[in-house]
């Protein structure tokens, strides 16, 4: 006997020292029972954050937190028995969860991404009516200036030149004299795009253009302008280079959707050869 409580007290005195070291842990909201402790609200808010940021996630959480437990503490309260029981729906979503996971690590395993030139425009042909403009696109060039610069007339000179090493200098210069110049590396972009650069609808900025240009001077003495090189209407077949990603995504995800359908017709088969699935009749 005594060896007995030899043994139960060092243990009942380890549980009570454990029991009193979470006691202690600084507790930074309470709701009924349940508290929040500091340690669990530091793994949300990240390190290095400024004050202010810090103080404004740690409130959203806490306020968060305290949310759940109200709700926790009423839905316990209200709810009837049969109403409280979860099991077959935590079941169901851990089954989905497991299921999910497990399709994610085998479909990273062997899946190709690589979609090659020739598979694109093999995509693009045989859907056709899949790539048919909303909006216009457009390949255009945008400058925001001073009225009073003098680099203005240099750079839109250079900006609407057809020499890459003229579009390189316009750059260079707008770097030090303009609020703005954007290329969009020459490619093809939403008409919608360009327009915000404006503070306008796309309509009113495409209808504006003239050889090529759409400029505007406003109030504060500010130049907006964009040359426009290329415009595809709204209607027309968008262009290869512009719907190429998308054709990418669309591959890969086909791809996806065939490593899936091949797991889960082999897995049944599997199963079926092997006795483990059985239709009882």
């Amino acid at each position: 006997m005594t060896l007995i409580f030899g043994i139960v007290l060092p243990m009942l005195a380890s549980c009570k020292a454990i029991s009193e070291f979470f006691d202690k842990e600084e507790v930074v909201a309470e709701v009924g029972q349940a508290k929040l402790r500091k340690s669990e609200l530091d793994r949300v808010v990240p390190a290095g954050l400024p004050a202010e940021d810090s103080v404004r996630l740690a409130r959203q959480y806490i306020n968060t937190w305290a949310l759940d437990q109200v709700f926790l503490n009423v839905a316990e309260q209200q709810l009837s028995k049969s109403e409280k029981d979860v099991t077959r729906e935590l079941e169901a979503y851990r089954t989905s969860l497991l299921k999910y996971r497990y399709e994610q690590l085998y479909v990273n395993e062997r899946l190709d991404t690589a979609v090659s030139d020739d598979a694109v425009q093999e995509y693009y042909e045989a859907h056709s009516s899949k790539f048919i403009l909303q909006r216009p696109v457009v390949k255009a060039r945008f400058l925001s200036i001073s009225e009073d610069s003098p680099m203005l007339k240099t750079i839109r000179k250079k900006m609407s030149s057809d020499e890459v090493e003229d579009i390189i200098e316009a750059d260079s210069l707008a770097f030090s004299s303009a609020f703005k110049f954007t290329t969009w590396n020459n490619e093809w972009i939403d008409a919608a795009v360009m327009a915000r650069e404006f503070g306008q609808d796309y309509a009113s900025v495409l209808s504006g253009v003239s050889k090529g240009w759409n400029e505007r001077t406003d109030t504060s003495g500010v130049v907006n302008a964009a040359y426009v090189t290329e415009i595809v209407p709204k209607g027309a077949m968008s262009p290869l280079e512009y719907s190429t990603p998308f054709i990418k995504d669309m591959i890969i995800s086909a791809r996806k959707q065939a490593l899936v359908s091949a797991l889960e017709h082999d897995l049944l088969e599997d199963a079926r050869v092997n006795g483990k699935f059985v239709i009882t009749e």
